[in-house]
């Protein structure tokens, strides 16, 4: 008897967990560097923005100063929509199905000390951006929820708590000691996994 093919290209599986310290963490331990071009563009747009400020209202000098501080917004939104496409490319071009953490972006900007650095990382547009591709290259997106990711022990399943510092997953059970993004990365796909109905495949490679 036939049996049912799953509804992505292949059995290329993968979770991703997007953070701080890099742009995205994957499931198999691959990382992709967060570029962090708003800290590129930091000095510039501070410098502008203090002509912006010290400039009188109505005049040319004025205007002026607007237009580059909207050049430098300009620069940024391009660069990182650029690396977006590409990183969404690359993803649903190698795997067949792609899990990530269904993350509510706003409520984290909240949080101020994170704010800068999610807004540059850009999360949400990366997963619309990958959703968007998925359906034509022939891939799958999940979203899981992101509840204990970090902190469930992706070989025991225990949770072990961590604060933002911690960078390193160390399971007091089974000894697992790993990257916590890593970590994370192999949990989403388990829950991605889960999602569709796949509860025997392994997702911890340890």
């Amino acid at each position: 008897e036939d049996q049912l093919k799953p509804p992505w290209k292949d059995g290329s599986l993968v979770g991703v967990d997007v953070g701080l310290e890099s742009f995205a963490t994957l499931s198999n331990g691959e990382t992709i560097a967060n570029p962090r071009f708003f800290r590129e563009e930091e000095t510039e747009l501070a410098r502008v923005q203090r002509k912006l400020s010290k400039a009188p209202k109505g005049t040319p000098e004025r205007k002026k100063a607007l237009r580059m501080v909207e050049r430098v917004h300009e620069r940024i939104t391009n660069k990182r929509c650029d690396f977006a496409h590409k990183v969404s490319r690359y993803l649903v071009n190698r795997f067949g199905l792609i899990a990530f953490e269904d993350l509510s972006i706003q409520n984290m900007l909240k949080n101020h000390c994170l704010a800068k650095s999610i807004s540059d990382v850009a999360w949400n547009m990366l997963v619309t951006l990958t959703s968007y591709k998925a359906a034509s290259a022939g891939s799958m997106v999940v979203l899981v929820d992101p509840r204990n990711t970090s902190k469930m022990c992706s070989r025991c399943g225990i949770l072990v708590e961590k604060t933002l510092s911690d960078r390193v997953h160390s399971c007091p059970q089974c000894g697992l000691s790993l990257d916590r993004d890593w970590n994370a990365a192999i949990n989403i796909l388990r829950l991605g996994l889960q999602s569709v109905g796949i509860k025997t495949v392994e997702a911890c490679p340890f």
